[in-house]
């Protein structure tokens, strides 16, 4: 994988195509503001990553990405299509990871698989399925139900259905949650092909490191607005001489430092 110093060089912060825009969003639970004017772009072949505190809005603003809640205000446009007035069409140009209770549990992962194919409209043979497996290092659990995985296999099977059409985006909500540290750069890997195969991606995650590792780009979310948005690189160069930076450094300041710096170390739900 390139490092994110390289990427930073070669991949512009939501300039040239954008793939996704989300502009001014607002979203309501009744009296209470989930999501404050949430606005960022996603260039062709980035990685952005959001980043923010359990309940800062991150999972909120991927649902309406996703077309699975309307909100208040504000607009969300993919691959130039109105995604709240065309949320079909949208749709389909979205590859999105599902969790394991989304998935048929009566069915085998190699039928799954398949059938997953051909509601996305791919042609698949059961050659075929074999061989994505294989790829994806799960050709001997071709027969098992996803229930009989590991927690890494699961995750790599989750991302191969979230990847089968080729998305123009993918949508990943803490992907490598729980994992390992090899099961992690093996997703890590598979996220850097989905790339390199021409699709962007928008992540959450609670792993800095994994922020570090994989993301262009990052939106830091809290309370439901934006906090800063940057590389890695430039969000710690930005911040390393912030006096809350400093209080809580251990060494050289990382990006964690930062996330803690910004958004508080209070404990959140």
């Amino acid at each position: 994988m390139t490092s994110p110093a390289d990427r930073s060089q070669t991949v512009p912060g939501a300039a040239g195509e954008s793939v996704l825009r989300v502009d001014d969003l607002v979203v309501k639970y009744g009296s209470r503001t989930a999501v404050d004017g949430v606005g960022f772009a996603i260039a062709r072949g980035e990685i952005l990553g959001l980043l923010g505190p359990n309940g800062a809005g991150k999972t909120t603003t991927l649902s309406v990405i996703e077309g699975l809640r309307r909100p208040a205000s504000g607009s969300v446009t993919v691959d130039g299509i109105d995604a709240l007035r065309h949320p079909i069409d949208a749709r389909a140009r979205l590859g999105v990871q599902l969790q394991s209770s989304g998935f048929q549990p009566e069915l085998s992962i190699e039928q799954l698989l398949r059938l997953y194919a051909g509601l996305y409209g791919v042609r698949m043979s059961r050659a075929d399925a074999r061989a994505a497996l294989d790829d994806a290092g799960l050709g001997q659990e071709a027969s098992k139900r996803l229930k009989g995985l590991s927690g890494g296999q699961g995750q790599r099977f989750s991302l191969l259905i979230a990847t089968l059409h080729d998305p123009l985006l993918l949508l990943l909500d803490e992907p490598t949650s729980g994992l390992d540290p090899q099961s992690r750069r093996s997703l890590w890997q598979r996220i850097e092909a989905s790339r390199r195969r021409g699709g962007s991606i928008l992540l959450t995650t609670h792993s800095m490191e994994e922020a570090q590792a994989v993301c262009d780009r990052i939106v830091i979310i809290d309370h439901g607005r934006i906090v800063t948005t940057g590389s890695p690189a430039e969000l710690i160069a930005t911040h390393r001489e912030d006096p809350r930076v400093l209080a809580i450094a251990h060494g050289e300041p990382t990006l964690e430092d930062v996330f803690i710096a910004l958004t508080g170390s209070d404990l959140r739900d």
